[in-house]
């Protein structure tokens, strides 16, 4: 991934574009998955929890709503 210097553009600016591109490939993300071996069952186990805080949220969010 590269990002070229633009005329009369800061470091700080070409850094902040080149920390946007990488966040919007998903490298990182990628990377992090990858850096250890998860088995399907362990994914399965994530997702499902993940699904069900998710929901949990959305359910006080909507009793919050209803209360004002």
């Amino acid at each position: 991934m590269s990002v070229q210097l633009r005329r009369g553009e800061s470091v700080d600016s070409l850094l902040k574009r080149f920390r946007k591109s990488v966040t919007a490939s998903g490298i990182l993300g990628d990377l992090k998955r990858k850096r250890w071996h998860v088995s399907k069952g362990e994914l399965r186990r994530m997702k499902r929890k993940k699904g069900i805080r998710r929901a949990r949220r959305k359910q006080r969010q909507r009793e919050q709503r209803s209360m004002r």
